[in-house]
C-alpha cells in the first residue's frame, strides 16, 4: 500500500456532514495522499463535493489529495485501499415516519436511529442497503478497510460481516470522545489544571459496551484516577447538570443557540446512570436514554426537559439541509470559501495506522471475539482497539457488571434479532422484536401492531428492492 498514492471511495460522497469533516481534515494533512472517489445516489451532489474538495486540497496542501465523483459504484470500489460509509438509510420523510409516530403513542425519541422503535425501523431500512454494500465490497475491494459512520453503528457492521464475513469493517464514532472532554473538565474543577488546558486524548479511558450505550470502567489523566473526582462531580450536580464554556450560550448567534439546545445537554443522564451503577455511561445522554427504560427518561416531553437534553424535530434536520445545500452551491460556484477547521475526529488517524503512518489506540465497534467476554460472540461491541499497519487489535476487557449487563444484553439480542429478521425477510419476526422494545412494551399488543404496521410501511419496500438486487 503506497501511502502517497491511497485510493478511498467515499459511498455517500454527497454528504454535507462527515464528507466536509473529512474534506477539512485533510487539507492539514500532509504525510499521505491519494484520491477520493465520491459515489452517492445523488450525483450531482457528489460533483459539488469534488469542486469543493479540490478547491480546497490545492489552496491548502498543494493538491495531495484528489477528489473525484464517480457515478459507477464499481468504478469507485475498484482497487480502493480504504471505503468509508456515511448514508442516510432512506430520506427525512421515513425519520420523520422513525421519530415522530410514536409520540401519538406516548414514546418519544431524542434521536431515534438506534435504539427504540425508531432504531429498530431504521435498521428495516439500513440493513438491504448494507447487505448490498458487502456484495459490491466483496466483489471489486474485497481486501479493503470498510470504515463505517452510519447509524444504527453496530447494526450496519453487524450487516456488512454477516453478507461478506472476510470483510476488513469497523464502525467509528465519537460518543466516548465528548465523555474524555467532560472528564476533563472534572479534573479542571477540581484545581487539578486550569479551566482547557487538558486535551481530550490525554484522558485515557477503557471503553466497553454496544455503540450508544458505553461504559468506562477505568479513566485516568497522567497517573491520577478520575473516579472519586467524578463520583464528587457527579453528586454535586446530579439535580442541575453541568455546564462549561462548551455549551454555554454565551456569544452565539440565533442558529448556533438552537442548534446546541436541540443537541447539547448537561449530562444529567451520564451522571444519574454513574450514581445508580458506579460506571461512567460513555454517550450522548440522547443516546443514552433511548437505551433505558422508557420511564426513566423519556417518559413526556417535560421530564426530558428537566433530565437538559431535547427532542429534535425532523422538521429542524429538513429546515438544516436545506441551508446546508445553500452552503454547498456557493462553495462549489466560489462564492463562500470553506475555512478548514480540524474536527478532532480520528478516521483519518485509523487510515494512516493502517496504511503504516503511525499507531493509535482508540475505541472502535468490532464483532465480539471475546473483547467483551460477558457478551455473545458475533455481535459488534465497542471497546478500544490498537491500530497499526494493516492490523486492528482488539483491547480485551473485563467485562460489564451483571446489573449492566442485563440492559445492555436487551438491545444485543434486539439487535441480533432484527439483522436475522431483515435477513430472513420475515416480517412477523420483524415485529416480534418490535414488540419487546423497552418503550413498546408498555402498549397492549394490538396498539404495538398498529405502530409496528405505521412505521414500517415505507421501510419495507427497502427489504423488497434488496430481493431484487437492489
Amino acid at each position: 500500500m503506497k501511502i502517497n498514492k491511497l485510493k478511498i471511495c467515499y459511498i455517500g460522497g454527497g454528504s454535507r456532514n462527515w464528507a466536509w469533516v473529512l474534506m477539512q481534515d485533510l487539507a492539514f494533512e500532509k504525510e499521505i495522499g491519494g484520491t477520493i472517489e465520491l459515489y452517492d445516489i445523488k450525483h450531482d451532489d457528489a460533483v459539488t463535493n469534488e469542486i469543493t474538495g479540490n478547491r480546497l486540497m490545492e489552496e491548502r496542501n498543494k493538491g495531495i489529495w484528489r477528489f473525484h465523483a464517480n457515478p459507477s459504484l464499481q468504478n469507485a470500489l475498484n482497487g480502493a485501499d480504504f471505503v468509508i460509509i456515511s448514508i442516510l438509510p432512506g430520506g427525512f420523510e421515513e425519520m420523520a415516519v422513525d421519530v415522530h409516530v410514536p409520540e401519538k403513542y406516548g414514546i418519544y425519541q431524542p434521536v431515534g436511529d438506534s435504539a427504540g422503535a425508531g432504531g429498530i425501523i431504521r435498521s428495516m431500512r439500513a440493513i438491504p442497503q448494507f447487505r448490498h454494500i458487502a456484495r459490491e465490497v466483496q466483489k471489486y475491494a474485497p481486501e479493503a478497510w470498510v470504515i463505517n459512520y452510519t447509524n444504527p453503528m453496530s447494526v450496519c457492521t453487524r450487516a456488512l460481516y454477516k453478507e461478506f464475513p472476510a470483510i476488513k469493517a469497523f464502525g467509528c464514532c465519537h460518543e466516548v470522545f465528548h465523555t474524555q472532554k467532560l472528564l476533563a473538565s472534572v479534573l479542571e474543577e477540581a484545581g487539578l489544571a486550569p479551566a482547557g488546558s487538558i486535551k481530550r486524548e490525554e484522558i485515557k479511558v477503557n471503553v466497553m459496551g454496544i455503540n450508544h450505550f458505553t461504559w468506562i470502567d477505568r479513566a485516568a489523566w497522567k497517573d491520577i484516577d478520575i473516579f472519586p473526582y467524578y463520583k464528587k462531580f457527579a453528586v454535586k450536580y446530579a439535580q442541575t447538570g453541568f455546564k462549561n464554556a462548551q455549551n454555554a450560550n454565551d456569544n452565539l448567534n440565533e442558529d448556533e443557540k438552537t442548534r446546541l439546545k436541540l443537541f447539547g445537554s448537561t449530562d444529567r443522564v451520564k451522571m444519574d446512570l454513574f450514581l445508580r451503577y458506579g460506571l461512567i455511561a460513555a454517550a450522548g445522554d440522547r443516546h443514552l436514554a433511548e437505551f433505558c427504560p422508557h420511564s426513566w427518561y423519556l417518559s413526556s416531553p417535560e421530564a426530558v426537559e428537566s433530565w437538559g437534553f431535547a427532542l429534535t424535530p425532523v422538521s429542524w434536520r429538513v429546515k438544516d439541509c436545506e441551508m446546508l445545500k445553500e452552503k454547498a452551491i456557493a462553495y462549489c460556484g466560489g462564492a463562500l470559501s470553506m475555512t478548514p477547521v480540524e474536527s478532532g475526529e480520528e478516521g483519518l488517524k485509523i487510515v494512516k495506522a493502517l496504511s503504516g503512518a503511525g499507531d493509535i489506540t482508540t475505541n472502535v465497534n468490532l464483532p465480539n471475539k471475546g473483547q467483551m467476554p460477558d457478551l455473545p460472540s458475533g455481535p459488534v461491541v465497542e471497546t478500544n482497539a490498537v491500530f497499526t499497519r494493516g492490523k486492528i487489535s482488539a483491547v480485551s476487557t473485563n467485562g460489564l457488571t451483571s446489573d449492566i449487563r442485563a440492559l445492555v444484553m436487551h438491545h444485543v439480542l434486539a439487535q441480533e434479532g432484527i439483522i436475522e429478521a431483515v435477513f430472513e425477510n420475515d416480517i412477523e419476526k420483524a415485529f416480534r422484536i418490535f414488540s419487546h422494545d423497552l418503550a413498546v412494551q408498555k402498549l397492549q399488543l394490538k396498539d404495538a401492531r398498529s405502530l409496528f404496521d405505521e412505521m414500517s410501511k415505507e421501510s419495507l419496500k427497502f427489504m423488497t428492492e434488496n430481493e431484487n438486487g437492489g
